[in-house]
């Protein structure tokens, strides 16, 4: 890095997980300094393999990853992550600065790519700029065990097989699933849907979450959407 950690630009994001994959001990040291300096968590494998193995194990926001590995080169590193359905966004780094070695590691999955040697605000802005995407993009999706709403599309799919709902019925959906595991409860429903103060006198929330229950639940063998006796309601994954 042509710039000292220290001095490097505030991000502009939340702290963020990062798992650097680097076996340069210099430059994997200054990384991970400036990036924690910068607000964010790290953690730091000086080999591929292994680097594997801890974006396996652990969920990562970011991995900046070294094309040059000893053991493996970040290339494969990168195949195996993609092949195992880890699609945390990665920038690549590497001495290799032609136009076909950038396309290449393009095409194996890598989210960016920067020459060394580089200045770590630019690092920064690049780890900012993926992540970013990623952040909002994973937003728009929500999960919970069999069930996942897509908030773009206004998708909603329980083991391949599409559900249809009304707009009423995906919203009460997409705040019972942000609030998975969580008792919630009739006042909090009635204001999520209507905004409205709760008057505790109308059954019309309780026929909105049945006709909800009917839906992602009859035809399924494990139900997600539960009553809690004089609490409300409850979304859980299994």
């Amino acid at each position: 890095m042509r710039h000292a950690a220290g001095r490097c630009l505030r991000h502009p994001i939340p702290a963020v997980n990062i798992l650097i994959i680097e076996d340069d001990p210099v430059l994997g040291r200054a990384l991970r300094q400036g990036l924690e300096e910068s607000g964010h968590a790290c953690e730091w494998s000086r080999n591929g393999l292994r680097g594997v193995e801890q974006a396996l194990a652990q969920k990562s926001d970011a991995i900046v990853l070294d094309r040059m590995l000893p053991d493996v080169s970040g290339l494969d590193v990168l195949r195996r992550l993609r092949e195992a359905g880890i699609g945390t966004p990665v920038l690549m780094l590497t001495a290799l600065g032609s136009i076909d070695e950038r396309v290449q590691g393009l095409q194996h999955g890598a989210d960016d790519y920067l020459v060394k040697p580089f200045a770590f605000p630019e690092l920064l802005a690049r780890l900012t700029a993926i992540t970013r995407r990623s952040l909002q993009l994973s937003s728009q999706q929500l999960t919970t065990g069999p069930l996942s709403l897509d908030l773009a599309t206004r998708r909603v799919m329980r083991d391949g097989q599409e559900i249809s709902l009304t707009p009423t019925e995906f919203s009460l959906l997409e705040f019972l699933m942000r609030n998975t595991g969580q008792v919630v409860t009739r006042k909090m429903l009635c204001e999520h849907l209507w905004e409205a103060d709760w008057e505790g006198v109308t059954n019309l929330i309780e026929v909105h979450v049945n006709r909800l229950r009917a839906k992602i639940d009859r035809e399924f063998e494990n139900p997600l959407l539960q009553t809690v006796r004089g609490r409300g309601y409850v979304l859980r994954s299994a």
